[in-house]
């Protein structure tokens, strides 16, 4: 989500302050019979929006430091791969094992097995009568990466002949390297899940249809519009003070 798109709820939430500075300023004149856009409500929904806001942007620094440190610990994963590769090469291995063990080198490295067609290519085969039909073979997601970096482990212990004296390239080694990046995975995906929840907590203290932070706005000053009348300066004070959804 977009640092544009978070600072839009902290204006709402910043104008809706504003309002309510206004509306207090009116004393006993600004007297609503709906509860709901009497101060003592408004600065309850005040007070709500912004703790929620806050607790937005805190996860918000949290959930990336996790995303930072999931990049970290996968970056050595490509060079680690090659090196793997090259070990299984360098053992006296079957082409066969050999191609089965490329393929998941190919897939966590994010390259295609065929270079990709160019327009011009697929325009050809496509006035021959061949079908093209060449689907992005960039397997780059960090789930998939991880399957395939598993998927290669297992064959690597399922080969006699692939006994490395580097203790990083060991199975064992390279188990445990999985489990840690496993694990940094599923906490990446744990916070996007505890903020998604926090921020539809928050878009229902701010946005709900009847009782959001912004409709309650809106019902204030329209309150303000029938008191005092559209072209009074109290009216013109708190209209232009603006809330979006």
């Amino acid at each position: 989500m977009s640092k544009t798109y978070e600072t839009g709820h902290a204006k709402n939430v910043a104008n809706f302050e504003t309002l309510i500075t206004y509306l207090t300023s009116y004393g006993a004149t600004y007297n609503p019979s709906n509860d709901n856009i009497n101060l003592s409500s408004l600065n309850d929904k005040a007070i709500a929006a912004r703790a929620i806001t806050k607790q937005v942007n805190e996860l918000i620094a949290i959930n990336s430091n996790w995303v930072a440190g999931r990049a970290e610990a996968f970056e050595p994963l490509n060079k680690l791969s090659t090196r793997i590769f090259n070990a299984l090469k360098a053992s006296n291995l079957s082409t066969a094992v050999i191609d089965n063990a490329a393929t998941n080198h190919r897939k966590i490295q994010g390259r295609r097995a065929s270079a990709k067609l160019t327009e011009e290519q697929k325009q050809q085969l496509a006035a021959s009568g061949t079908v093209v039909n060449q689907v992005s073979a960039s397997q780059q997601s960090f789930d998939s990466r991880l399957d395939t970096f598993e998927k290669q482990i297992q064959l690597l212990g399922t080969i006699p002949q692939y006994a490395p004296n580097e203790v990083e390239l060991k199975v064992e080694t390279l188990m445990n390297m999985y489990n840690n990046l496993l694990t940094k995975n599923r906490d990446v995906i744990s916070k996007n899940a505890e903020l998604s929840n926090v921020r539809l907590h928050r878009d229902q203290i701010l946005y709900d249809p009847k009782t959001g932070m912004v409709a309650l706005a809106l019902n204030a000053k329209d309150y303000c519009k029938s008191v005092f009348g559209v072209n009074t300066p109290q009216y013109k004070q708190i209209s232009g003070i603006i809330f979006k959804n």
